[in-house]
């Protein structure tokens, strides 16, 4: 595998499992040395740490519940102190903001908590880390946001859900035109259904996964390695002049 990112320094949030584990994975596999931030679970960053270190990569991981300021300031603390030990600087180049879901509720299900939750978890975090982050990546750096195909869809059953992910995707464009003078690109990934742990009620269940699968042209789930590739190709050299673009990674869910 070409070592694209080598010398390149990364975070990825929620990266101990799902999704996220397969982009960290995927972007130590391209020679980045990659920090696997976790809220709760330590061993299993630990476990995603060993995988990549077994590869031959390298990582480390970074605890942190982000939400607000104060642990998004903690957070980069941490990973400048980190960073400078093993490179000498504390330039971060990738930022992958992948924290993030919802629940099924419509409009008259959802309270206040739910509703604030949803957009905590899909929004404040990534905002208040990049405000955290905003001097310390590097040059030419990478910004990558982790959407949804809901952010596009009209379903009242994740109302709530597809308001946070539009929210993402207009950070996203902002964030592109603030960061854009210093050469660094934003963009944002929306998954569709992807195979995995988090949509396991959905693959075990056989009507459900065929409806997903008869409203995807490609009549199939993703993958997260496949989702990783799309997050390593924005993040590579050949990704150097898009920016402030939503990249659907749906195989074509409800077109």
């Amino acid at each position: 595998m070409v070592e694209d990112l080598k010398g390149k320094t990364a975070l990825v949030t929620g990266a101990s499992r799902g999704l996220g584990r397969a982009m960290a994975m995927r972007l130590a596999q391209a020679g980045a040395l990659v920090a696997i931030n976790f809220a709760t679970n330590a061993s299993a960053a630990d476990e995603t740490v060993a995988a990549i270190e077994r590869a031959g990569g390298q990582a480390f991981p970074l605890q942190g519940k982000l939400g607000g300021a104060a642990v998004a300031a903690d957070l980069a603390a941490q990973l400048g102190q980190h960073l400078s030990e093993r490179t000498g600087s504390d330039k971060l180049d990738i930022l992958v903001n992948n924290i993030g879901g919802g629940d099924y509720a419509r409009i008259t299900e959802v309270d206040e908590a739910a509703f604030d939750w949803g957009f905590s978890n899909n929004v404040r975090g990534g905002f208040f880390l990049v405000q955290a982050l905003h001097s310390q990546i590097a040059e030419n750096g990478r910004v990558i946001n982790i959407s949804s195909t809901g952010s596009r869809l009209t379903d009242p059953g994740i109302i709530v859900y597809t308001m946070a992910k539009a929210a993402v995707d207009a950070f996203t464009r902002v964030l592109a035109a603030e960061l854009g003078p210093r050469g660094i690109t934003v963009n944002s990934v929306a998954p569709g259904f992807t195979a995995g742990e988090t949509n396991r009620h959905v693959t075990d269940d056989p009507a459900a996964a065929a409806q997903v699968i008869d409203n995807t042209a490609l009549r199939r789930f993703g993958t997260p390695e496949e989702i990783a590739d799309i997050v390593h190709a924005l993040c590579s050299p050949a990704g150097r002049w898009i920016t402030a673009q939503n990249i659907d990674a749906s195989g074509g869910f409800k077109l």
